[in-house]
């Protein structure tokens, strides 16, 4: 699949927005993929072509230069970046990554992913995303906090409680964001709105550390619910166990479900049995990886993609999932925990196979949720107890899937399809209804 060129509009004053691909590719960059599931839906949607212009390229994108002295006396020059997509809905919102995978075109398709997610899980942001090439495993903690204050100076003009508003994403957390908040603290005065996911004694929100995997829980009962499976005493495979994958995990065991395997990124382990996440924790804190675990096999993270179980939820990194392994997955719900983890060739196999796919922009929305709850917060200092925070998230993650099931189904599309449909047509009337275009 993918053997074709892309083809393009003319119109060489929006390079970005206007490249369109014919077929599903394996190749295309982060950006090319979530450009091509937003053309399919514009298409389907009747979007103008300038409408179309504007919600398919970048408002702002910012790269900056991130010098930083390390421990034993070297600088080292790091590149941060900064991309605001869209904002007709609310302040742009998006998270900072921490990885040695980071680019411009990696940054760009995660914002705007975040437009489209907020749109559809109904909080009012646009969508943005930052991001900072290194290693957050090679640094010490004096590093990455001088790295952190840096990176905050630099797109600090940009950001703002009713402006940009960023939080913790893959290598970064709380005590990332508690920095973040300090830093723009020193210019601006104390101000804990402009970071969410920060620690709780800085204003963070009860549950936010596990909202995102609490969230996915709460998605994949009602997607299994609604493919006629049982949750409870479903077979579970989760790749990653980072803090998605881990909170996805225990709360998934919890409500009863077997999870059969997990991996982070030295590679994973399997029981068909299912393990004790808790166990599995306290053996990765001691040995620097879940293989090795007692009472589990050792397996790699391809292999654990095609392990058999009913529910297989990628929680790790994009493009996991292509052509070349679709075929081979044995699992009929698939969860998107992982930003882009299915590229656009293998997502096509996947529906051809019968697969029920829940999107990324509809299964890891639980973050942003209870970020948004947190922002509401801080701007009314006050407090919500943790029951609470549970009860919303609930309450909006049913509702948007809930939303994105009876749309699939009254449109004879796919949950993805579904998902963009809603969230491109929000967005599009607000742009409109402003006056964007």
């Amino acid at each position: 699949m993918g053997g074709e060129e892309p083809q393009t509009k003319d119109d060489p004053q929006n390079p970005l927005g206007t490249v369109r691909r014919v077929e599903a590719s394996d190749e295309m960059t982060p950006f090319e993929a979530a450009t091509y599931f937003f053309h399919r839906s514009a298409d389907r949607l009747n979007v103008r072509d300038e409408v179309r212009a504007v919600l398919s390229t970048s408002y702002r994108e910012l790269a900056v230069q991130i010098p930083v002295k390390y421990e034993d006396g070297s600088i080292h020059v790091h590149r941060g970046y900064r991309v605001q997509h869209n904002g007709a809905r609310g302040p742009y919102k998006g998270g900072i990554r921490y990885a040695d995978t980071v680019d411009m075109d990696e940054v760009r398709a995660l914002a705007a992913l975040m437009t489209w997610k907020n749109a559809l899980i109904d909080v009012p942001y646009g969508g943005a995303k930052g991001g900072v090439h290194c290693d957050p495993t090679a640094m010490s903690h004096p590093e990455k906090e001088r790295l952190t204050r840096r990176f905050t100076a630099m797109i600090s003009y940009i950001i703002g409680v009713n402006r940009d508003i960023p939080a913790p994403d893959m290598g970064t957390d709380a005590q990332t964001m508690a920095w973040m908040m300090d830093e723009y603290g020193r210019k601006m005065g104390y101000t804990p709105g402009i970071v969410t996911g920060k620690p709780v004694e800085l204003g963070g929100s009860p549950g936010r550390e596990e909202a995102t995997g609490r969230g996915v829980v709460l998605c994949t009962q009602e997607a299994a619910k609604r493919a006629g499976m049982s949750f409870r005493g479903a077979a579970i495979a989760i790749q990653g166990f980072g803090n998605v994958g881990y909170w996805t995990a225990a709360l998934a065991q919890e409500a009863g479900a077997k999870v059969v395997a997990v991996s982070d990124v030295r590679g994973g382990i399997y029981n068909a049995n299912g393990l004790d996440i808790d166990t599995v924790l306290k053996h990765s804190g001691d040995a620097g990886s879940v293989q090795g675990y007692h009472d589990a096999e050792d397996v790699s993270n391809q292999e654990l993609l095609e392990v058999r179980c009913d529910i297989l939820i990628p929680a790790a990194i994009h493009g996991v999932i292509h052509s070349e392994n679709a075929g081979h997955i044995k699992a009929k719900l698939m969860v998107e925990a992982a930003n882009g983890p299915t590229t656009p060739a293998a997502d096509e196999i996947l529906t051809d196979r019968g697969v029920t796919v829940v999107p990324d922009i509809l299964a890891n929305t639980g973050g942003v949720t209870v970020s948004y709850f947190e922002w509401v917060q801080n701007i009314q200092q006050f407090r919500w107890e943790l029951d609470q925070v549970n009860r919303e998230l609930e309450k909006r993650m049913s509702r948007a899937t809930t939303q994105v099931f009876e749309r699939a189904t009254a449109n004879n599309t796919t949950l993805r399809d579904a998902a963009f449909d809603i969230g491109v047509d929000r967005v599009r009337s607000a742009a409109e209804v402003r006056g964007y275009v």
